[in-house]
C-alpha cells in the first residue's frame, strides 16, 4: 500500500481538496526550465473533453519525468486539469484583463461546462476520470464584469472565475461536482486513489 501520492500541481485548491480527503501527499512541481503553458495548448478542432483528457496526460508524463529526473522514491502522481466550455469553444485561463472580460461577457447569461480530468499514475500504471459539470451565469453587467475583473480574481481561473469566490455571486444554477470546478473532483478522485491502494484518511502533508 503507498503511504503518500506526489501532487503535481501549483493550485491551493487542489491541495485543499486533496487534504480534505485525508492523503498524505508531497508537491511535485515544474522545475524553472520547464514551460507547464505550452502543454495547455489548444490543437484546432479539438473537443473540450479530448483537450483536457490530453492536457492531462502531459501533465503526468512531465511529472513521471521530473520524478525520475530528481531521483525521488516511487510513489503515484496526481494531475488535473480543468477547462471551461460553451459548445465546442473553450475557454482557458484569460491572457490578461482585457481576455477576462471578455470571457465573462460570453458566459454572461448563459449556460457553460467545466470539465476537469484527474489523472494518477505511476511507471507501471496510470488511470484517468473525467468530471463534467453545468454551471448558469445570470446576465452580468458591463459593470459587474469590470468590477470583478479587477479584483484580480478571474487571472490564472479557467473561464476567468472561480466559484468558490466573489463569482459565487454570478451562478444562478450549478449541477454536477462543485469540487470538480474548483478543480478536483472529490468522489471520482477518491475512487481513482482507491485504485491505487490508497486509502488514507490521516491528513497529513510531507514537507
Amino acid at each position: 500500500m503507498n503511504k503518500f501520492i506526489y501532487l503535481a500541481s501549483q493550485s491551493p485548491r487542489r491541495r485543499q481538496l486533496l487534504e480534505q480527503l485525508g492523503v498524505a501527499y508531497q508537491l511535485l512541481l515544474p522545475d524553472l526550465e520547464e514551460d507547464s503553458e505550452a502543454l495547455e495548448a489548444v490543437h484546432a478542432n479539438e473537443a473540450p473533453a479530448a483537450y483536457v483528457q490530453r492536457v492531462t496526460q502531459l501533465k503526468l508524463d512531465a511529472a513521471l519525468l521530473r520524478l525520475k529526473r530528481r531521483g525521488l522514491p516511487m510513489a503515484p502522481i496526481l494531475c488535473s486539469d480543468t477547462t471551461v466550455a460553451c459548445g465546442r469553444t473553450i475557454f482557458g485561463k484569460p491572457a490578461d484583463e482585457t481576455d477576462a472580460c471578455r470571457m465573462l461577457s460570453e458566459l454572461s447569461g448563459r449556460t457553460h461546462r467545466v470539465l476537469t480530468a484527474v489523472a494518477l499514475g505511476s511507471a507501471r500504471k496510470r488511470a484517468q476520470v473525467l468530471s463534467v459539470s453545468r454551471v448558469t451565469f445570470a446576465s452580468l453587467t458591463a459593470t459587474q464584469i469590470r468590477h470583478y475583473v479587477g479584483s484580480g480574481e478571474p487571472m490564472g481561473k479557467a473561464g476567468a472565475y472561480a466559484v468558490q469566490g466573489r463569482a459565487a455571486a454570478f451562478i444562478s444554477h450549478l449541477s454536477g461536482s462543485y469540487s470538480g470546478i474548483m478543480g478536483l473532483p472529490m468522489f471520482e478522485t477518491a475512487a481513482l486513489l482507491r485504485s491505487f491502494g490508497i486509502h488514507s484518511s490521516v491528513c497529513k502533508k510531507i514537507s
